[in-house]
């Protein structure tokens, strides 16, 4: 019966060993799919919660198992005391108790678990020692069925022998059992390490994690940054190009606005077909060499909302503008093709007594007819109705030749048989009033008249040649009139003797007329011929000077200036009277 009860405490033992090891194992593969799935699941903070939720979860393993482990030694122990007891003295009756393992009480150390590998050999000692304690016990037991055989004599020898045996096994128990509880505590050990290590790898792995990381977003900020530099290039190009374009449009335009070549007055022929669009008309003045672009003409036109234009035959010169070539399409060209005979050119500087000269020269109108025209004060107050702005002036002028002197605009006219000479006037003074429409408010803001502007731009168109001795000539004109001084213009001697000549002498100076402003200050009854457009902006845009004199050499044309009279003087003995 004791020999079973050992046997059953041994087999006891080896499967509560077993136990140990599979709940070992099983917490370690249970911890490791448990680690797997928090790692992709969860942030830092929850990984410590899984580490601590593991810890306990081993903690209750091992207090199951090892507070079952210590009612079974109690119980073991208790039963060798009942044995032990037989045999010995109460006095020696010592209750055996391990306090090498430690109460379900105890703290746990924390532990991270065993390899497989390491299980395995543990596993493996302990079933060797556990072989090799039953082979230690197996003589003990033969020995004893051998006693039960003997005689009744020898059985309390044999009981001695069984109770030294006994104390002796007992002593075994307890120093084997002490081993195992030393090497119980170096096995948690282990697995605390190894939760360590695994504790230092997951720190590694973080570590790792977040260099990547870092790495990571330090590319996309450099990708950024490359990024940024490559729209902030391409927004400077596009800006730059932009405005390149914008200007380079701006100044196309405003070219296109302008006459293709002022000093070009040849007439060009052109045929405006039936039904024609403006778009249309612009290709054909553009193709004809009339106009710069006429994609701008067409603009123009629609801006300006001018229609009505009609077909028929025109003749266009380079130097009109395209306010002036609109006009001419919306009041007709021929029904047939134009030729030499049919063109009328009226030369810059010209006065009423020439243009009559040259209309009875280029048409079947004679020249007496033209003058009637232009002295009928009824068609002039009809003409004066339809341009008040540019011949109120004229009409309230005294002592005038012609009222209509100085608004028949120097240009190219068609003259066809089917019109009057009503109808040739008014389309040159028509001319004039387009000239002269963009600076009316300027006009009156210099406190002037149209008419005075007339009379200085007549005077100027044959003073001077070139642009800017026309501007510098209409300030002098203005600094005599400032002080009071005649103008002194051989070109109102000329006009007031009704001649045509060269030089104007000192006899002519006495001529008794309105027009002589050696004579009368200001600016006189009116224009003494018809200007054009250039002196009429040398009037209203003059250069600033002090100069009250000013003469030309004939044989140069250069005009040179002076503020004194002795000055002037000089320079007429030096650059006019040096060849008489």
């Amino acid at each position: 019966m004791f020999l079973s009860e050992d046997q059953n405490q041994h087999s006891e033992e080896g499967s509560f060993k077993e136990q140990i090891m599979r709940a070992l194992e099983e917490g370690r593969n249970n911890r490791d799919v448990d680690a797997t799935k928090k790692t992709r699941t969860t942030n830092r903070t929850s990984k410590k919660e899984a580490k601590n939720n593991d810890e306990n979860d081993l903690a209750s393993s091992y207090e199951r198992l090892f507070g079952n482990k210590k009612k079974m030694d109690e119980k073991a122990v208790a039963k060798q005391s009942e044995i032990t007891a037989k045999d010995t003295p109460t006095k020696e009756r010592v209750p055996l108790v391990d306090k090498s393992v430690p109460s379900a009480t105890e703290s746990i150390p924390k532990s991270s678990g065993h390899s497989k590998r390491e299980l395995k050999q543990e596993e493996k000692i302990k079933k060797n020692t556990t072989a090799a304690k039953e082979q230690q016990r197996e003589p003990s037991i033969e020995a004893s069925r051998k006693a039960g055989a003997v005689s009744a004599d020898s059985k309390k020898m044999m009981n001695s022998n069984l109770s030294a045996e006994n104390k002796e096994g007992k002593a075994k128990e307890t120093s084997k059992t002490s081993q195992m509880n030393e090497e119980e505590p170096s096995i948690f050990h282990r697995i605390s390490e190894k939760f360590e290590e695994l504790h230092h790898m997951e720190d590694d792995y973080e570590g790792d994690l977040s260099e990547e990381s870092n790495l990571k977003r330090a590319e996309r900020r450099k990708e950024d940054r490359v990024v940024r530099k490559i729209v902030y290039i391409l927004t400077i190009g596009i800006l730059i190009v932009a405005g390149v374009l914008a200007i380079s449009g701006y100044n196309y335009v405003s070219a296109g606005l302008k006459p293709l070549d002022r000093n070009d007055k040849k007439l060009v022929q052109v045929e405006v077909p039936s039904g024609s669009s403006n778009r249309q008309i612009g290709d054909i003045l553009e193709d004809g060499d009339v106009i710069r672009d006429g994609m701008v003409f067409n603009f123009y036109t629609k801006f300006k909302n001018l229609t009505n234009f009609q077909a028929g035959y025109y003749q266009f010169s380079p130097n009109m503008t395209l306010d002036q070539i609109s006009k001419e399409l919306q009041q007709g060209g021929s029904a047939e093709p134009l030729d030499d005979a049919s063109k009328l050119t009226i030369p810059e500087g010209y006065d009423v007594d020439q243009i009559a000269s040259l209309v009875a020269k280029k048409t079947d109108f004679k020249k007496e007819d033209f003058i009637k025209v232009i002295k009928d004060d009824k068609f002039f107050d009809q003409l004066k109705a339809q341009y008040p702005d540019l011949l109120t002036d004229a009409g309230n002028a005294k002592d005038v030749r012609y009222r209509l002197e100085g608004y028949l605009f120097p240009a190219t006219y068609n003259v066809h048989k089917s019109k009057s000479l009503e109808d040739l006037v008014t389309q040159m003074v028509d001319t004039t009033n387009q000239v002269l429409t963009p600076y009316y408010s300027q006009i009156k803001e210099k406190g002037m008249t149209v008419q005075e502007v007339m009379t200085l731009a007549s005077l100027v168109e044959k003073e001077g040649v070139t642009q800017s001795d026309r501007k510098n000539i209409a300030q002098v004109f203005f600094n005599r009139i400032a002080t009071g001084m005649p103008l002194q213009s051989d070109i109102s001697i000329l006009y007031a003797l009704g001649e045509h000549k060269e030089f104007v002498y000192n006899k002519d100076l006495e001529v008794d007329s309105p027009y002589n402003l050696y004579k009368n200050t200001g600016y006189g009854p009116g224009p003494f011929d018809n200007p054009s457009q250039e002196a009429i902006l040398a009037v209203l845009d003059p250069t600033d000077n002090d100069y009250v004199y000013f003469v030309a050499d004939i044989s140069t044309g250069k005009v040179y200036y002076a503020k004194t009279y002795e000055e002037h003087m000089e320079l007429v003995e030096k650059y006019v009277n040096k060849d008489k």
